[in-house]
């Protein structure tokens, strides 16, 4: 994607309020296309868009937090009901060690209620382990709502950010 190009998402920063779901082939569900992404912060350089733009691995675009030593949510609120077996998401850390986790909930009822649906962490170090990815599977879900906390260091500082998030059904 070009500095010219721009991806359409309906996003916006959480608290506030907007505007039917496609699947992508091998049950991929297209994002874009059936969800707003509510979000606590973006840094300006690395927004929210670079979660979805298709990218992932080693170099890559990449979503950042603009707040230091924040959990950061990222909501995903579906037009419709969408059913979520398995979820794709993956990070890079050059720069500093940290060790950063993800959590995800999920919401049948609307964003009413939550419950859990998994906690994973990872150890970033920039002489040893600096990239993850983790693909996730779970009982089969019909959800309105998808909650992501990323908290970026369980043990200092460090700025909340994931390189590309991808759900299938």
């Amino acid at each position: 994607m070009t500095s010219n190009q721009s991806l359409r998402v309906r996003k916006r920063l959480l608290g506030g309020r907007d505007a039917s779901c496609a699947e992508c082939p091998s049950n991929g569900i297209d994002l874009l296309a059936c969800a707003t992404i509510l979000y606590s912060s973006e840094d300006s350089d690395h927004p929210i868009e670079h979660l979805f733009d298709g990218r992932s691995g080693r170099g890559a675009t990449h979503w950042s937090s603009a707040r230091e030593s924040t959990a950061e949510e990222i909501v995903l609120e579906f037009d419709h009901p969408v059913h979520v077996t398995r979820v794709i998401f993956d990070a890079e850390e050059r720069a500093t060690e940290r060790t950063q986790q993800v959590t995800m909930e999920f919401s049948s009822d609307g964003g009413k209620t939550y419950r859990g649906g998994f906690v994973q962490e990872y150890t970033f170090s920039p002489n040893g382990a600096t990239y993850q990815r983790e693909e996730l599977s779970f009982n089969p879900r019909t959800v309105t709502h998808l909650r992501f906390i990323v908290t970026p260091n369980k043990g200092g500082a460090g700025r909340a950010s994931l390189t590309s998030l991808r759900l299938f059904g």
